[in-house]
């Protein structure tokens, strides 16, 4: 896997995010609850203050699992475990967080009203990247949402070393992304967001270490890109260091704060 200068993508800047995978009520149609994240339950989200991004992504309802079968490494996304969207919250400073615990606990009782389940990941500050790999006036049509599970006997500091100096360089290598992101987790701990009336269960052997979003310029680039050999090549690279790699096919990301300001209308 080459880490070489011309495969290394440029970054663009670091970022303090935080993500929450959710999974929305079995007990009205799955659409019922999408649309009411959209709606109502967006607006509580927008308005808290020190937020620099807000960002929602939908994962569509059938998602097997895209990554590459891989020898030891569980690609097929457990049905039980599938999420059904992720609240990408970006920070403009390191005690922003702070700033917006009013609006929090708004969001806390609201979830509810929408979701069976929430977990929330975070990383430190400047451990969300973003990277520039769009050439001039190219846009996203499609995206996918990978989410990798460290393996036993694999420190912390080695598996971010990887990621960050090996596997973002040669998915960026393959010159098919025209959107990379990637966080790195801290270890989970549930009373980071432990929202009343709704679930928050996460067995140790199902936590999650990084994310990367990836765009491409449609649903057929995606398409060859998880059956190409390069990404092949990059899996069996992966494999020590991961032991699971779960693929998504988003149906939609949608922003509704971006570079600080609350927009009038969601941006796809």
């Amino acid at each position: 896997m080459s880490t070489s200068q011309s495969t290394a993508p440029q970054l663009v800047k670091k970022h303090l995010t935080s993500s929450i995978l959710l999974w929305v009520r079995t007990d009205q149609p799955r659409q019922t609850g999408l649309d009411y994240w959209k709606g109502p339950h967006s607006g509580i989200i927008s308005a808290t203050p020190g937020l620099d991004e807000y960002r929602q992504i939908h994962l569509a309802e059938h998602n097997p699992g895209r990554w590459p079968v891989t020898e030891a490494v569980e690609t097929a996304i457990p049905a039980e475990r599938k999420v059904d969207g992720v609240a990408e919250v970006t920070f403009q400073s390191a005690l922003a967080p702070l700033h917006g615990r009013k609006q929090t606990q708004l969001a806390y009782a609201d979830e509810i009203n929408v979701f069976r389940r929430t977990l929330l990941y975070a990383g430190p500050p400047n451990s969300s990247r973003w990277y520039d790999v769009a050439g001039p006036g190219e846009t996203v049509g499609a995206r996918a949402l990978v989410y990798l599970r460290r393996r036993d006997g694999v420190s912390g500091g080695e598996f971010r070393k990887f990621v960050k100096t090996q596997l973002v360089p040669a998915l960026a290598g393959t010159g098919a992304l025209k959107e990379l992101r990637l966080q790195t987790f801290l270890p989970w701990i549930e009373k980071l967001w432990d929202t009343p009336n709704v679930a928050h269960d996460n067995p140790d052997d199902q936590h999650f270490h990084a994310s990367l979003v990836l765009g491409f310029t449609d649903a057929t680039a995606r398409d060859a890109f998880f059956t190409s050999d390069a990404v092949g090549e990059v899996s069996s690279q992966l494999a020590p260091f991961a032991s699971a790699i779960h693929a998504y096919d988003v149906t939609a990301a949608l922003t509704y704060v971006k570079d600080g300001v609350i927009l009038p209308h969601y941006e796809e």
